[in-house]
């Protein structure tokens, strides 16, 4: 397996411009020894596939303080069209707990709701980041 560290795409998709919680947890992952690459707000569900595929992703999160959580079932259609169904995704803020199903079942990895450890984000996106790179390790 490669020894690079976690590369994790940080960002916020739709028109929620909320961006706190993103910074937070950016910075957060790039002090825990990951390639963070934060954008800002108001990310198009295309320009996050290209920039998934650009970098080499293993994980990436998305930000969610309004309803733009609803429109992460896309974004995973928009991942597996490409090919990029092993790359994990997370989110993060504001989910009611019967849209955290929808998002679950559309293939995200995980929901973190507001008050989660920063610690437990760490580790679960390190882990996250083992499991695609044996997805991939199998898919050679």
């Amino acid at each position: 397996m490669e020894k690079r560290p976690p590369r994790v795409i940080v960002t916020k998709i739709g028109f929620d411009g909320h961006d706190r919680g993103s910074r937070v947890i950016a910075a957060c992952l790039r002090d825990a020894g990951m390639e963070v690459i934060y954008t800002p707000p108001w990310q198009e569900i295309g320009a996050v596939v290209k920039l998934a595929l650009e970098e080499d992703a293993d994980v990436i999160g998305i930000s969610s303080l309004a309803t733009d959580h609803l429109i992460v079932p896309k974004l995973m259609e928009a991942l597996r069209s490409a090919g990029l169904a092993d790359v994990q995704v997370i989110v993060g803020g504001i989910v009611p707990h019967k849209d955290e199903a929808k998002l679950l079942e559309s293939g995200v990895a995980r929901v973190f709701h507001p008050g989660t450890a920063l610690d437990e984000v760490v580790a679960q996106v390190q882990a996250l980041t083992v499991k695609r790179r044996e997805m991939q390790e199998v898919q050679s």
